[in-house]
């Protein structure tokens, strides 16, 4: 069933979208991450222009996001505190993305610059999370004692403490604030939730326990999401309401499905296929930038001067 896209002007059929909001909603609930770093690629992949895709996928990531988090805020697994701490910096991020984000589109630079993003970033934390897991899982096939877990020396120096009971810390607030605050500002710029970065960044940075990085991650991913697709309509009238109650659909059903998932595996399993995944879309949306297109020209609206 074909399914025309009144923003995008592009006809996608229906199933195809409600399959990619559902897959998108499995990732949510097992990692803990909005699912824009791959909702977004897999639109451009599918035909939808890379302005509507960044808008537009930003509110399936508040769905996934939202039903995750309900499955989490149940079983005590959400830092309240913490994610608050991290909104406030995402808020800010997000504001000045949006703003790069318009002046590239009046410059025609929006589509080579979510590319090189996702290429970048996703490259980079692909390869620092795989590695990182497979040294988890070494560390736990090897019998004997535990090892004492690392000493953020860096971040128990800074000032600004705060205590965060649920992760059981005592730390800066600056910390927090800096990672919120690059999160917020790729979510406006990618589309993206930014779980793949604030996902490792508070495991391995903060210091927090894996159980409650995933629905504070969450927690924090649908404001910043909220904010990002509101100031992208307001400002390029490039979300696409019917694409969107697709993916919605589809993503609300796959969280929960997804949450179930996560907490039958073990967490260095998690982060392993995390990295795959990460990296494998790195890869594809690179040899899209470097390899000859099917099509040399492409025909789109515009106005004479």
């Amino acid at each position: 069933m074909q399914l025309y896209l009144p923003i995008a002007e592009v006809s996608v059929n229906a199933f195809t979208l409600l399959g990619l909001g559902g897959l998108v909603g499995i990732l949510s609930g097992m990692f803990g991450v909005g699912g824009g770093f791959l909702i977004t690629p897999l639109l451009m992949f599918i035909g939808v222009p890379p302005g509507v895709a960044v808008a537009t996928g930003a509110n399936q990531v508040v769905a996934s996001s939202v039903s995750g988090v309900l499955a989490h805020l149940r079983r005590r697994t959400v830092d309240l505190r913490m994610g608050l701490v991290l909104l406030a910096g995402g808020m800010a991020g997000s504001s000045v993305g949006i703003w790069v984000f318009s002046i590239l589109r009046r410059m025609g630079q929006v589509e080579l610059l979510v590319q090189l993003s996702y290429v970048i970033f996703l490259g980079l934390i692909g390869l620092m999370m795989a590695q990182e897991a497979i040294r988890a899982l070494r560390r736990a096939a090897r019998p004997g004692p535990p090892r004492r877990a690392h000493q953020h020396y860096l971040v128990h120096r800074l000032p600004l403490k705060m205590k965060f009971r649920a992760s059981g810390l005592y730390i800066s607030a600056i910390p927090p604030l800096a990672v919120g605050a690059v999160v917020g500002f790729l979510a406006a710029i990618m589309g993206v939730g930014g779980g793949f970065i604030m996902v490792p960044a508070m495991i391995y940075l903060l210091g927090m326990p894996t159980k409650v990085v995933i629905g504070t991650s969450l927690f924090q991913i649908i404001f910043v999401s909220c904010f990002t697709t509101l100031m992208h309509a307001i400002t390029a009238y490039s979300v696409d309401i019917m694409l969107a109650v697709m993916l919605i659909l589809g993503g609300v059903i796959g969280a929960q499905i997804g949450t179930q998932i996560g907490l039958k595996l073990k967490a260095e399993r998690l982060r392993l296929f995390l990295a795959l995944l990460v990296l494998s879309v790195s890869v594809k949306i690179f040899f899209d930038l470097v390899l000859e297109p099917s099509e040399l020209y492409t025909v789109v609206p515009g106005r004479l001067p």
